[in-house]
């Protein structure tokens, strides 16, 4: 599957890119204000390509990889039929035996395509539990002996602004500015004991 090297991918990225300094995001501005962008010098209101160029492989990111799959499977199941159930599933081995992690695993979990326009990629994979407690692997049902929760991953992203090109201060039509920040990403799910006793 390709969940390892995505997760690999994240654990190097933050690393990798902290080497590179400010520098990376900010250019000639990188130790003031940023810069701000006329919409003459954002293609279609995307990043400058020399931010892109420079940035991290978001491509190789599983929460980037997994998009289009997941579109394309959206298109599929809109035409074949309703969308498969949000709610804990009865785990049946002969039914998961090929299919992916996320599915044979005791705490399993879907993912949805999180669009955020302020954001570069605009579009990411976010982890859903489908399940408050974990699938017991003997009887295949739910449990509450262990609560299913979201594994989180942090994710350097482009965040997009308005900015002003102007001595108002007031926001300049279709200019922007453009700062690295982490965010924090569901990547999948997992069991842990309770906090309390039920």
């Amino acid at each position: 599957t390709m969940l390892l090297p995505g997760l690999l991918l994240l654990f190097w990225t933050p690393a990798s890119l902290a080497r590179h300094g400010p520098q990376l995001w900010g250019g000639p501005h990188a130790h003031g204000t940023p810069r701000c962008y006329s919409a003459e010098e954002l293609p279609l209101g995307q990043p400058p390509p020399h931010l892109l160029a420079r940035a991290a492989k978001w491509e190789q990111a599983l929460p980037v990889a997994l998009v289009s799959s997941l579109e394309a499977g959206g298109r599929r199941r809109r035409h074949d039929g309703p969308p498969a159930g949000t709610q804990c599933p009865v785990l049946r081995p002969e039914d998961v035996l090929e299919a992916g992690i996320h599915q044979r695993s005791i705490s399993p979990w879907r993912y949805r395509v999180d669009t955020d326009e302020s954001r570069y990629p605009q579009k990411l994979a976010f982890a859903q539990c489908l399940c408050r407690g974990c699938v017991s692997a003997r009887t295949g049902r739910e449990t509450a002996a262990l609560n299913s929760v979201p594994l989180l991953q942090s994710l350097l992203v482009l965040r997009r602004q308005p900015c002003s090109r102007e001595a108002t201060g007031l926001p300049t039509p279709g200019a922007f500015s453009f700062h690295a920040e982490f965010i924090r990403v569901p990547v999948g799910c997992t069991c842990v004991l309770p906090r309390s006793a039920r």
